[in-house]
């Protein structure tokens, strides 16, 4: 049986009839062709799917979607785009912070919510703020320091 919820995606508002064991994730992919979270573990370890829920990272392979009614959800799409990329896109893209690009709308995400909870972080906070995402090519370097350059930029827009 399904049920209808309400939230808001991206800053839209959406309405969408849910099965009860269906998750965010497959929610966002399959239903709304939101193609950012990406599946991997599908068990909550590596990060690939995280969003923002209500300003705060998740796991969205481990969040029903029936639990979003009411609430906020972001993925990379709404963060910026190509006229107007945020910060994190831009010095993820000019830092080489990804390479086979799949963990990086996760890693992206989850910096978001670590720079809005510690907007002038030290390198060794970035490192324990993304260790949540697990990245098999870039070694982590080029994403910390992204995220620092990042963190740098937002700060002197303030």
């Amino acid at each position: 049986m399904k049920t209808t919820i309400c939230f808001r995606l991206n800053g839209e508002e959406m309405e969408i009839a849910v099965e009860p064991n269906l998750t965010l994730l497959d929610m966002l992919r399959e239903r709304l062709h939101i193609t950012s979270p990406k599946k991997s573990c599908d068990e909550g370890d590596c990060g690939a799917c995280t969003v923002l829920l209500n300003g705060k990272a998740v796991n969205s392979c481990l969040v029903l979607a029936l639990s979003v009614n009411g609430q906020e959800v972001m993925t990379l799409e709404g963060l910026g785009n190509a006229q107007n990329l945020h910060p994190l896109q831009k010095h993820f893209y000019e830092m080489g912070g990804s390479q086979c690009g799949y963990c990086t709308p996760g890693m992206i995400m989850a910096a978001k919510a670590f720079l809005d909870e510690n907007p002038n972080p030290t390198e060794e906070e970035v490192k324990e703020g993304l260790s949540g995402n697990l990245c098999r090519c870039t070694g982590y370097i080029k994403p910390i320091k992204a995220t620092l350059a990042a963190a740098k930029e937002i700060n002197e827009g303030k």
